[in-house]
């Protein structure tokens, strides 16, 4: 039976909601209040030069790989295998491998080799468990036989899996570094501040397995895979509206019933929500009394993921010039000689310390810039309503911080890479502030809910995905349906909202 459905956000989730739906007959409207799709998976141009707007790779080839075949669009997007250059006072190497990690570690810290061993003896088996699943098709990607085939892998590595994580359920990176290394170090500072913030030893085990195995970025750029998505999605009749945001979800009977934008109803029967989960229940949602009010207080309190700080690089060098001085696409660099407290939205200077990444787009894809020039980005992670929320009550005061910013991060990396501050013609930069006025995320949250265990908004595990809500015929399809968020939660909840719809 053919079902009306309309969908808020054209972020990844909602695109891939919209593509899934489509195939099954159903009419579709997608509402996007910005002018662009994609969401954080989205990329623009300046003055000739492409930049990512925020996400530069996505986490599990199988998820990505099922994902776009299932939509024919896989040939389409070529992809290339990246390795990150870790840098730092302490040591400058490529992180290609564990061994290679280890090695480096060896050879930065001699004098904390019984730390090392410790560490690499707990963190190894977990590493070794998640493998099997890892960079696997998920199967809620799968139905029918194929989803019992899906599921196989898991099954036979499950058992093992969940007795090897047992023990540091709940445990922060914080807590399982404490064991053994002594805080206020270089190398305590190192593995505390490798991925979100205080997030779960599971969850680190993960990013281990992906950098070192899985990590992958669009030759054409993330706006490149939005732009085929949408394509597509209209090709097979779906409404996509952009420069469309949704006033309310119109609910009738205790369902979901349909949509405002622009002060016209669209009538459904059923709604996605692919946008900030906060938003949805505690701003969109016409009547807020079909949720127990407990349960909106914990939408409320729950704290969402950290944001950046995004520089923004148009350079007037070479991408050979460029490739000499960062040796890599993807630098992370930590000078880890303060401690940094990621919940601090106080501390003036967390940007003169605290680690930041560069990336560059010309250099995965020449074509990303101007002939004979480069593009380049830097990131840093930021607390939560940082410096009173950016001074945002006071636009003067916004101004002059996000420039203050900017000039110390490209200060930083001038200082790492000489030539590249007199090489910059064009710049520019996005706080958490300009992120969520884009995406709409609480706080510009990069990947939903908050990564730290301590707090869960979800219960049941930080891998679980969870589409449905206390409302009838309203979903999740974005990344806010799983704990620790990242593009496969978005694409796992975009075939459980078609699977639920039917």
């Amino acid at each position: 039976m053919t079902k009306t459905i309309a969908i808020v956000g054209a972020g990844l989730g909602g695109l891939t909601t919209g593509n899934l739906l489509v195939d099954r007959g159903h009419k579709v409207m997608i509402f996007e209040s910005h002018t662009a799709p994609g969401g954080y998976t989205a990329g623009f141009r300046r003055c000739g030069f492409y930049f990512e707007s925020g996400t530069l790779s996505f986490e599990s080839l199988g998820v990505f790989k099922k994902a776009m075949d299932d939509l024919g669009l896989a040939e389409r997007l070529p992809l290339v295998r990246m390795k990150m250059r870790a840098l730092s006072p302490h040591f400058d190497f490529m992180f290609e491998s564990m061994a290679s990690f280890k090695e480096a570690m060896a050879a930065a810290f001699p004098a904390d080799r019984a730390g090392l061993d410790g560490y690499f003896r707990e963190m190894d088996p977990l590493i070794d468990a998640l493998r099997p699943v890892a960079s696997r098709a998920m199967p809620a990607q799968f139905a029918g036989v194929g989803k019992l085939a899906a599921t196989i892998p898991y099954i036979t590595a499950g058992p093992r899996l969940l007795r090897r994580l047992k023990p540091y359920k709940g445990m922060t990176v914080d807590e399982f570094a404490a064991r053994h290394f002594t805080p206020g170090t270089p190398i305590y500072r190192l593995f505390t501040g490798l991925g979100y913030p205080r997030m779960e030893v599971a969850a680190q085990a993960g990013m281990f397995l992906v950098v070192t195995e899985d990590y992958w970025h669009l030759e054409d750029g993330m706006q490149h895979w939005a732009d085929l998505l949408t394509e597509r999605f209209r090709a097979k009749g779906g409404d996509l509206r952009l420069h469309a945001p949704v006033e309310k979800i119109v609910t009738r009977d205790g369902a979901a019933a349909g949509v405002i934008s622009g002060g016209e109803r669209f009538d459904a029967d059923a709604v996605v929500s692919a946008c900030d989960y906060k938003k949805t229940f505690l701003e969109l949602l016409d009547e807020p009394a079909l949720v127990p009010a407990a349960y909106l207080e914990k939408i409320r309190e729950a704290p969402v993921s950290e944001g950046i700080f995004t520089i923004y690089l148009g350079l007037a060098m070479k991408n050979a010039a460029l490739q000499a001085l960062l040796k890599s696409p993807s630098v992370s660099y930590n000078p880890l000689d303060h401690d940094i407290d990621p919940y601090d939205p106080a501390d003036a200077a967390h940007f003169d310390k605290t680690a930041f990444g560069l990336y560059s787009p010309s250099l995965v894809n020449p074509a990303l810039a101007p002939e004979g020039k480069s593009s380049l980005m830097i990131q840093a992670v930021c607390p939560a309503r940082w410096q009173d929320d950016w001074h945002h009550d006071d636009p003067d005061a916004y101004r002059a911080l996000k420039t203050k910013v900017r000039e110390t991060l490209i200060a930083r990396a001038g200082a790492l890479f000489p030539g590249l501050i007199a090489a910059i013609e064009f710049k520019d930069a996005a706080t958490p502030l300009t992120y969520e006025r884009y995406t709409g995320n609480t706080a510009g949250a990069t990947s939903g809910w908050s990564w730290n265990p301590k707090r869960p908004f979800y219960e049941g595990g930080q891998f679980k995905t969870t589409v449905t809500t206390p409302v009838r015929n309203l979903f999740i399809g974005s990344c806010w349906a799983g704990q620790i968020g990242g593009i496969p939660n978005a694409l796992a909840a975009a075939y459980l909202c078609a699977r639920e719809i039917g």
